[in-house]
This record gives C-alpha cells, structure tokens and sequence, in this order.
C-alpha cells in the first residue's frame, strides 16, 4: 500500500510538527525535573510528546547570566538520548546575547531541537540571530522566534518568512504592557486574552502568518495554573478557534490538559482512518465516505490529523499505525 506521504503533496505535517506541548522552566530544580519527567513520559505514550526549553532569559539572575549558560549547556548535553531539549537566549538586543549563543549553541548544539529568540521585533532580528547562531555552530539549529509588540505583530509576516524560522509564538503579557495601559490588566487573563479586540487580533496575526509559510503557532502561557478546567479551556480555545497546534507550558500540571486539548479524540482518529484506509484502496482517487465526497484536499486534513494523534501518543488503529 502505497505511504500517505509520498501521496498528499502539501500536506505540511510530516515537515512542520512539532510536539503540541513546550514546557518552559528557568530555575535549575525545576529544569532538572521538566527533563525527567519528559522522559518518563516519553516512556509512558511511546513518543516524546512535548519539548522541554530552558530558560536563560528568565531563568537567569542579574549579573549571573554566564554562570545560568554553563548549566542549562550542561543540562542539555547530560540529558537522555532522545530528549527533545531547546534553550531560549536572552533577546539579540541585550548583553547577554552573543554570550548565550556563543557557549549554547557552540558546546551544545548537536543535542539541541531548537533556540528560541524572545522579543524578536523583525526579520533583521532574525538574521541577527542567524549569524550569531552559525558563527557559533556552523550547522544551524531552527529557531523559533517569540512575537511581543504591536510593531512585531504587523510583521509576523516577514518574520514568518525567514527559512531559519519554525516556530512564532505569542507574547502576551508584554503585549499587553506594550500598549501603555490601553489593554487593562484583565486582558493577561484566561478570559480576556480570547475576548479583548486587540488582543485577539494579535493572535490570529500570529497564528496566520505562521500558517502562511509552512511554520508552527505556539500558543501563550497560561498564568492560572491552578485551574485545571481553565487550563484545558483555554487550550480547547487555542487549538480549536485561534489555529495553534502548539502552546507553552509554565507548569507540570498544564502540560496533560494541553495534550489533551491538541490530541484528536477517538471519533476523529476513527474517521480519519476510515477515509484514508478507503482512499488508499481507491489507488487516491476521490470517494465517497458516509454521504461525503472526499478528494486529496480533504485526505491531507485526515492525515494530518492522524500524524497529530502519533505525536500525542494516541492509539492508532492497527492498518493506519503501520503507516508510522
């Protein structure tokens, strides 16, 4: 039987996804267990079901930022094969940055999945940060990039489109801060952040400028770790009205709910695999499923939503999982 892959042309999953779920964690306990429990989750699904990304621009104290470099560089290279690990550098504009890059991605570079760019204002950003990558580990590393202005919004677009580029993600709490007060404190909030004009807008900028190129939209934290059932709304939200296939993690206890949230449930798993199933016997060639026309237009959508429930540890049927 012939591999949906070498069937769907455009269909982008197989290139751009990532795991749905990024946890964040700056200070060196917490890192340590974000690493452990990756891998006992990744033991747990039977897939790495989300990154982990070390932080140095929070994570690091003033005046200690060289210090902070040389243990998350540690902690990459001491982590398990098969870790999914990335490391977010202080913005290219502050004087930590050339530093960061310089030990990170020099001495840790062959076992990172990515560098993330905070405060990344435009495409010249980006290159910035390109050539302090290469000049550091000339084989390059994708960079995901974190939007977090008005300015920056109005060019995710150019931002979107640099090659070097995999991943936008949204700000929040500094564009809120950005606007002077003209955004009140509640637009930070689990509610306000899907409600307030401005801000919506941001997001679907983000997330369409990232569509646009074949790149990921990574969804904003969630301060309100505590509630379990905001959690899993606002990841509902993200994915299923805001077009993110991924979103940050800031705590343990959010990154279940966001699995939950991006993961295909099982009506959508088992229609997607009888479509599949019925167009590979079909040779590709349109059919019909349940009263339904279905083209290769709609068997990229089922793919993807199959290539999803893989990355999610999702039980497969056992004819589509051969395709994994």
């Amino acid at each position: 039987m012939t591999h949906p892959r070498d069937i769907l042309l455009g269909a982008q999953a197989a290139a751009g996804m990532l795991p749905v779920c990024d946890h964040y964690s700056g200070v060196e306990a917490r890192m340590r267990k974000s690493l452990q429990l990756q891998a006992e989750m990744t033991q747990e699904f039977g897939a790495c079901v989300f990154d982990v990304t070390l932080d140095c621009e929070d994570g690091a104290p003033v005046g200690g930022e060289a210090e902070h470099a040389l243990l998350v560089t540690e902690l990459v290279m001491s982590a398990p094969d098969g870790a999914r690990v990335g490391v977010r550098v202080h913005p290219v504009d502050h004087p930590a940055f050339e530093a960061d890059m310089d030990v990170i991605a020099r001495d840790a570079g062959q076992r990172l999945t990515h560098i993330m760019i905070p405060k990344v204002e435009s495409a010249d950003d980006v290159a910035r940060a390109e050539k302090a990558l290469l000049s550091a580990y000339p084989k390059g590393l994708p960079l995901q990039v974190l939007i977090e202005s008005p300015a920056a919004v109005q060019r995710a677009f150019e931002i979107a489109a640099h090659p070097r580029v995999q991943s936008l993600s949204f700000g929040l709490m500094d564009f809120v801060s950005a606007h002077g007060g003209a955004i009140p404190a509640e637009g930070m909030g689990i509610d306000g952040q899907f409600t307030h004009p401005l801000v919506r807008r941001a997001k679907l900028e983000i997330a369409s400028a990232a569509h646009a190129f074949g790149k990921v939209p990574s969804h904003c934290v969630v301060t309100e770790f505590n509630d379990a059932g905001a959690m899993r709304t606002a990841a509902r939200r993200a994915a299923r009205e805001f077009g993110y296939t991924r979103m940050w993690s800031i705590h343990p206890s959010q990154i279940r709910p966001i699995l939950e949230a991006f993961s295909p449930d099982e009506q959508q798993i088992d229609t997607a695999s009888a479509i599949l199933l019925a167009a590979a016997r079909a040779g590709w060639a349109p059919i019909s499923h349940q009263g339904s026309l279905h083209d290769r237009a709609s068997y990229r959508h089922f793919w993807q939503v199959l290539e999803r429930a893989h990355a999610t540890g999702r039980k497969l049927p056992n004819e589509v999982a051969l395709w994994f």
